[in-house]
């Protein structure tokens, strides 16, 4: 279904909704959030699991074989070995066996959007979850609306939107065009944002679903069913990308607190990845920057610990 609908901005529901829930589920304002006492952001330690968190990051990595890798690269994602002598120190690249490996994709050469990508999912929906492999593959910015079972904000707003609670569901602001059906919204990303092309692996009508329910099933629900919390003033900025299973159990978090996000893609071969290490000297993903308490931290179980910590009611 497509429409064309002039929905509330984020800002306006989140406004709303945190003056109305603010006594029922903290004595002090709702815009009054800070980091938990003696918090302090961890250093980021590439490719190590932390103690106890073993099983979780195994059981998030189904779904890199289930789904052959849908989500972890951008579109037209190409690589190339090279001397270390052709890159540049602030240039990211990866090593292997003494050479540079080289990322590149098709990404520039396509449409951007001026406002981020609207959308209302959680993460134990294999529908929801086709949505984000695509949003993955065109490197999309998207506003993540957390709609977790029973959760008491972002479900009722769709709902009242379009009439009806399924998902996933999308809103571009920029064109005024809303829709349900995953298979109807990977296409028009495709058109919209991208060459026109979906990956063989969001082409296969049933089998697709299948697959991409059988990524989520080591994960037991998780990222389905709402913990209460406080809603946050402003949504929290992600840099993350749907086939990392580091990424993965952030994403959880974050939707089972019910809290919005802004998701910067930074698939496998995405722009962004040298964007991020021009700017923060290094790259890795999950990071979190949270404007309503000032933190800035890589690290998934760190981040979900400071999540909870902070926002959970």
């Amino acid at each position: 279904m497509v429409v064309n609908a002039a929905p509330t901005r984020l800002s306006a529901q989140l406004d709303e909704t945190a003056a109305s829930t603010s006594t029922s589920t903290s004595d002090k304002p709702a815009a009054a959030f800070s980091p938990p006492p003696g918090f302090k952001p961890p250093e980021p330690k590439r490719f190590e699991v932390k103690p106890g968190q073993s099983d979780n990051i195994a059981s998030a990595s189904l779904a890199i074989p289930f789904r052959l890798g849908t989500g972890v690269f951008v579109l037209g994602y190409s690589v190339s070995l090279v001397s270390p002598d052709e890159v540049s120190p602030d240039e990211y690249a990866l090593d292997f066996q003494g050479r540079k490996v080289k990322e590149s994709s098709k990404i520039g050469q396509c449409p951007r959007p001026e406002k981020p990508i609207e959308i209302y999912e959680f993460e134990g929906c294999p529908f929801c979850r086709k949505v984000r492999e695509m949003v993955a593959v065109l490197d999309l910015d998207v506003l993540f609306y957390p709609c977790p079972k029973n959760g008491p904000t972002f479900r009722p707003k769709v709902l009242e939107m379009g009439g009806k609670q399924q998902f996933p569901y999308m809103v571009d602001p920029n064109t005024g065009v809303a829709m349900y059906e995953s298979d109807a919204i990977i296409k028009y990303l495709a058109d919209k944002y991208g060459d026109g092309t979906v990956p063989i692996m969001l082409s296969l009508g049933l089998l697709t679903t299948i697959t991409a329910g059988l990524a989520l099933s080591g994960r037991r629900g998780k990222g389905s069913s709402y913990t209460p919390a406080k809603l946050p003033p402003q949504p929290i900025e992600l840099w993350a990308y749907e086939g990392s299973p580091f990424c993965k159990i952030v994403r959880e978090a974050l939707v089972e607190l019910e809290l919005p996000h802004l998701l910067h893609s930074c698939a496998r071969g995405s722009p962004r990845r040298q964007e991020f290490l021009k700017k923060y000297s290094t790259f890795q993903a999950p990071y979190i920057e949270d404007p309503n308490t000032g933190v800035k931290m890589f690290e998934s179980a760190d981040i979900i610990d400071y999540l909870r910590a902070t926002y959970a009611a």
